[in-house]
């Protein structure tokens, strides 16, 4: 089950970039709380504590309980705007969910076992092709990552979405093929040293 984090947050009293501004002149993010049929909700958050959340592992996949004036708000981070020239968070837009949400997510890769795979060993190159997997589940049930195991993992060697163990309930947006996640790719100077091999042994 994916994490759930506690926040802290102000209602804010009117949108429109002024206000905006002043939100962040005064050490805040502006943001929105909005869907599950209900109206929007404008608030702001602690800028130093957004900050440090956003630059964790999984701000998209954790789910957030939001507090504002004493009602806990159950939601998932759907957007978040970034300052083109400081790339510092300026506003973010935040998901109702429930219990029996569905949603389409996209779920971090993490590879393991690397200094165990004997393509890597042997000096191959670990070129991942998805770092990301989008899947559609319930809000309440976002794997908090995929792990993919290189342990035997060989030259020349594709790893597909096959390989990665889906939780129950949790199924993948492109069904129609085996896509590859990752491949284990020869090195310039292997291939170099195999067809130096080549030309000796034919010569």
């Amino acid at each position: 089950m994916t994490q759930i984090i506690a926040l802290a947050a102000e209602p804010r009293d009117r949108a429109g970039k002024g206000t905006a501004r002043t939100t962040r002149r005064a050490g805040r993010i502006p943001a929105v709380i909005y869907g599950n049929k209900e109206k929007p909700l404008m608030i702001s958050l602690d800028y130093n504590g957004f900050w440090k959340l956003i630059n964790k592992p999984g701000f998209f996949t954790h789910l957030y309980d939001i507090t504002v004036d004493g009602t806990a708000h159950r939601v998932l981070a759907r957007d978040l705007q970034l300052d083109p020239v400081t790339d510092r968070p300026i506003h973010a837009d935040f998901l109702r969910v429930s219990d029996t949400t569905e949603i389409t997510v996209k779920v971090p890769v993490e590879f393991a076992n690397g200094d165990k795979s004997p393509g890597l060993k042997r000096g191959g190159v670990l070129n991942i092709v998805r770092h990301e997997i989008e899947v559609i589940c319930r809000a309440n049930s976002i794997p908090e990552k995929f792990v993919v195991d290189l342990e035997t993992a060989n030259l020349n060697e594709s790893i597909h979405i096959s390989a990665v163990a889906l939780p129950e309930n949790v199924r993948l947006t492109i069904t129609d093929r085996d896509f590859t996640v990752a491949t284990i790719a020869v090195p310039s100077g292997l291939r170099s040293e195999g067809a130096d091999e080549a030309a000796t042994a034919e010569g």
